[in-house]
C-alpha cells in the first residue's frame, strides 16, 4: 500500500473503547474502561475489579488521578490521554481557573517484540511527573497502591504478604495462600498463584506499608503519612479490609521546574505454562534468573528502558501514519499490547527454544489456537518472526505425536494455561466439530509466510512429512468444503463456503513455494499447476455479477474475501487481480455506519478481517474508503472493553469477544510495502524482502528446470 506523509497522533481528542495500563499475558493485565481515570476502579480484561488507587497531594491538599475514592478528595482534570505501543500517558492538572500543578502519568511496558529478554519482563514502569503551573514551589507527595485482588480468582481466597530489600529499594510482596501453581484452566479466570510487587527504587524519598480498610488513604488525605508498621493480620480473604502493598513518595516541585518519581509493578508467576505434562518458566527466567536479578536490572536499566519506549514509540507510530494514516496509526497503537498481552512467553529447556503460547480470550480459553494464530500473525511476521515460529512449532510438534491421528491440522492444544493436548470439539477422540480445512489452510500459510519472512525454508523442511500430507487432504477437500466449522461460523456452519476455499487454493501455492525453497522442483511446479486450476475453476464457480458469492451454491449471497489478501502479500498470483477490484468496488457499496459487514447473513462484523478485506488491492483509497466507519466505531461504539474483534456495524455494540490477540492482524498493511516490512522485521534479523525474492526465483528456477528434467528422465529410461 503506498506511503503518505501524514503524521501520527494518538493525543486527547480520541476516546479509546478501553485504555491498557499493565497489559503482560492474560494474567497480569490491568485496564481503565473508562473516560476519565477517575471514573471507576480499573479493571482486569474479564471486566473483573483489579484496583490501582492513586492520590497527589499538594500543599495539604490531597487530589485523586486514579480511582473514584474517596469522594472527599476532588478528581483531578485529565487533560489529555495518549495511547501508544509500548506506553499509555495521562496528563492531569488540579481543578480552577488557575491550577498549580501538572501530572503526567505514565505506564511504561518494554514490549519490544524484537528483544525477547526485554518483552518478557513482567512489569510495568509507573512513572509520577508533576510540574509547577503557577510559578510557585510546591511540597507534593503521590499516593499508590494495588489491591490484593490481582493475586486471587476470587475476593473470597485468602493472602499472604511480605517485604524485601532489592538492589537498595523497598519490595513489597503479595500472593494468595495457597499458591495452586497452574491447578486450573479456563476463560474467565484470573491467576490465583504468584506474588504481585509493588517496587520503590532506591533514593526515593517514600513510606512503604500493606494497607487495610483505607485507613493508610484517610490518613493521607488529611494531611498525615503511612504508619510505620504493617499490617500483619494474615492469612486473610481479600475481602477482608482488601489488603494492599501501598506507598508514598515525596516530590519537591520547583517553581519553575519538575520532579518525578516511579514505581515498578511486577509480577512473579514462578511457572507460566504447562505444556504436555511439563511446567515451563517464562523467557526471563530460562538462565536461572530469579524476582531478585530481575528487579535488580530493572530498576538499573530504568532511564535506558524509558528512552527505548520513546523511540520505538515514535518510529512505529510514524511509519503507520505514512501507511495509512492518524486514524491507522491509532487503531495500531490500541491493537500493539492488546495482542502482545494475550500471550505468553515461555523457554523450553529441553528443546532449547521459545514457545509462545495465545490464550481465546473472551471464548473457550483454548491455547495455542491455530485460528487465533493465523490473524494475529502479520503483527508477528513484521515485528519478529522468531515468536510465530514460537507459536507454530508446539502446534506441529503435537501434530507429529501419535495421540493426533487424524489427517488434518489440530485446532489447539489445550486450555489456558495447560498445553497437553487439543480440547476443542472431538478434541482427540472423534472428528465432530473440527475445523480441518480452516487450520490445515492455516498452517501452510503461517509456514509458508515464514520461509519467506526468513528467506530460508529450513523450518519447514523439519515437518516436511505433516506439511505435505496437509497439503493432501487440501488438494481432495480444499476447493469445495465439506459442512464444517470454520472461523466465521458465527451464523452456523456452512458448506460450499467460498472464502475458506480460497485459503486452501492460497495454502496449496504457499506449499508449492515451500516445495521450491527446498529444492523439490517438480513438486513445486505440480503443486502450483494444482492450485491454479483450482483458482480458476473458483473465478468460474464463485462468480455472482458484480462480487463472488459466499457459497458456491447460493446466488445473491456476498461476503469478505479477507482470505484473498495472501495471494499479493506473498506474490503468489494465483487469482486474477480483478477478483480484488471487483470485490473492493462491492465491498463500498455495501459499508454501515461502524463499519463493513463479514457476510451477507447478519450485519455483524470482525475488526481484523475489515481490515485485510480494506487491504486486497493494496490501494491506499480503497483502504480509507473501507476503514472510514470503522474508526468511526472506535470513538463511537458504546461497548467499552478492550478492543472487540467481533461487533454490530448497525449500532457498534459489542457482538461477542474483547482482548484477543486477533488484532496483531491490524499490522498487515506494512507487509504490503516491501520495504516498511524488511525495515522492521530487521530488527529481529528477519529478511523478508530476500524471502519474496528467494521463494520467487525458486518457482522461475524450477519451472525452467521443470521440461529438461523431464527429458533427461525419459532418454536416462529409454
Amino acid at each position: 500500500m503506498p506511503a503518505t506523509t501524514t503524521p501520527a497522533s494518538t493525543h486527547s481528542t480520541r476516546r479509546p473503547p478501553a485504555v491498557p495500563l499493565i497489559a503482560i499475558d492474560p494474567y497480569f493485565s490491568c485496564w481503565s474502561f473508562n473516560d476519565r481515570l477517575t471514573d471507576d476502579l480499573t479493571r482486569h480484561w474479564t471486566g473483573s475489579h483489579q484496583p490501582l488507587m492513586g492520590l497527589l497531594r499538594v500543599d495539604g491538599v490531597a487530589h485523586r488521578f486514579l480511582g473514584p475514592w474517596p469522594a472527599s478528595a476532588p478528581a483531578m482534570e485529565q487533560v489529555a490521554l495518549e495511547v501508544l505501543p509500548t506506553r499509555t500517558i495521562y496528563t492531569f492538572r488540579t481543578a480552577g481557573e488557575r491550577p498549580a500543578v501538572e501530572l503526567t502519568l505514565t505506564f511504561a511496558t518494554p514490549a519490544f517484540p524484537h528483544d525477547l529478554d526485554k518483552m518478557s519482563w513482567p512489569l510495568t514502569y509507573v512513572t509520577f511527573a508533576v510540574r509547577s503551573l503557577d510559578a510557585k514551589a510546591h511540597a507534593c507527595a503521590v499516593f499508590l497502591n494495588a489491591c490484593a485482588q490481582f493475586v486471587v480468582d476470587t475476593p473470597n481466597q485468602q493472602v499472604t504478604w511480605g517485604r524485601y530489600r532489592i538492589a537498595g529499594a523497598e519490595a513489597l510482596a503479595i500472593g494468595s495462600l495457597d499458591q495452586d501453581v497452574l491447578g486450573r484452566s479456563g476463560d474467565g479466570l484470573r491467576i490465583d498463584w504468584g506474588y504481585l510487587y509493588l517496587v520503590v527504587p532506591p533514593g526515593a524519598d517514600a513510606r512503604t506499608c500493606f494497607d487495610t480498610d483505607d485507613r493508610q488513604r484517610a490518613a493521607f488525605v488529611q494531611g498525615g503519612d503511612l504508619t510505620q508498621s504493617d499490617h500483619i493480620d494474615m492469612p486473610c480473604p481479600v475481602s477482608r479490609g482488601w489488603p494492599k502493598p501501598t506507598c508514598t513518595i515525596a516530590l519537591a516541585v520547583p517553581a519553575r521546574g519538575s520532579a518525578e518519581s516511579y514505581v515498578i509493578l511486577a509480577y512473579d508467576d514462578r511457572w507460566s505454562i504447562e505444556h504436555m505434562r511439563r511446567k515451563l518458566p517464562a523467557y526471563w527466567r530460562r538462565n536461572g534468573a530469579g524476582m531478585t536479578e530481575l528487579l535488580t536490572a530493572a530498576i538499573a536499566e530504568y532511564a535506558g528502558v524509558h528512552a527505548r519506549c520513546e523511540a520505538y514509540d515514535r518510529a512505529l507510530m510514524a511509519d503507520c501514519a505514512r501507511l495509512g494514516g492518524a486514524d491507522f496509526a491509532y487503531l495500531s497503537a490500541l491493537s500493539f499490547r492488546q495482542a502482545l498481552s494475550a500471550h505468553k512467553l515461555v523457554w523450553d529447556d529441553m528443546a532449547g527454544v521459545p514457545l509462545y503460547f495465545s490464550k481465546e480470550n473472551y471464548s473457550n480459553g483454548c491455547i495455542a489456537t491455530v485460528d487465533v494464530t493465523y490473524p494475529s500473525a502479520p503483527m508477528f511476521l513484521l515485528l519478529n518472526p522468531r515468536l510465530l515460529e514460537a507459536m507454530v512449532r508446539p502446534v506441529l510438534d503435537y501434530a507429529l505425536t501419535s495421540r493426533w491421528k487424524f489427517p488434518y491440522a489440530p485446532h489447539d492444544l489445550g486450555q489456558y494455561p495447560l498445553a497437553n493436548g487439543q480440547v476443542y470439539g472431538g478434541g482427540e477422540k472423534t472428528e465432530d466439530h473440527q475445523m480441518p480445512v480452516e487450520e490445515c489452510g492455516n498452517m501452510l500459510l503461517l509456514v509458508g509466510a515464514l520461509a519467506v519472512a526468513d528467506g530460508d525454508a529450513a523450518f519447514a523442511n523439519r515437518y516436511w512429512g505433516l506439511l505435505e500430507k496437509w497439503a493432501r487432504y487440501l488438494e481432495q477437500q480444499g476447493f469445495d468444503p465439506a459442512g464444517q466449522l470454520c472461523t466465521d461460523d458465527f451464523a452456523g456452519p456452512m458448506a460450499h463456503n467460498v472464502n475458506l476455499s480460497i485459503k486452501a487454493i492460497l495454502a496449496l501455492g504457499a506449499f508449492s513455494r515451500l516445495c521450491a525453497m527446498t529444492g523439490r522442483a517438480d513438486a513445486a511446479v505440480r503443486w502450483r499447476a494444482k492450485a491454479k486450476a483450482m483458482a480458476d475453476e473458483w473465478v468460474r464457480e464463485a462468480d455472482d455479477g458484480d462480487h463472488f458469492r459466499l457459497s458456491f451454491k447460493q446466488a445473491g449471497t456476498w461476503s469478505q474475501k479477507y482470505n484473498l489478501v495472501w495471494d499479493r502479500l506473498l506474490d503468489l498470483r494465483l487469482f486474477p487481480e480483478s477478483v480484488a477490484r471487483t470485490e473492493v468496488d462491492f465491498y463500498k457499496r455495501q459499508l454501515r455506519e461502524f463499519g463493513l459487514p463479514l457476510d451477507s447473513r447478519e450485519p455483524y462484523t470482525k475488526l481484523d478481517w475489515t481490515l485485510w478485506s480494506a487491504t486486497l488491492t493494496g490501494e491506499r483509497e480503497d483502504f480509507d474508503a473501507i476503514m472510514a466507519p470503522t474508526y468511526r466505531w472506535l470513538d463511537k461504539g458504546p461497548t467499552r472493553v478492550p478492543l472487540t474483534d467481533w461487533y454490530w456495524t448497525t449500532d457498534g455494540k459489542q457482538a461477542g469477544f474483547q482482548a484477543r490477540s486477533v488484532v496483531g492482524g491490524i499490522f498487515l498493511p506494512f507487509l504490503s510495502d516491501a520495504a516498511m516490512w524488511t525495515k522492521w522485521a530487521a530488527m529481529a534479523g528477519a529478511t523478508p524482502a530476500v524471502g519474496v525474492q528467494a521463494a520467487i526465483a525458486a518457482v522461475k528456477v524450477t519451472e525452467k528446470a521443470r521440461p529438461a528434467a523431464r527429458k533427461a528422465r525419459k532418454a536416462k529410461a529409454g
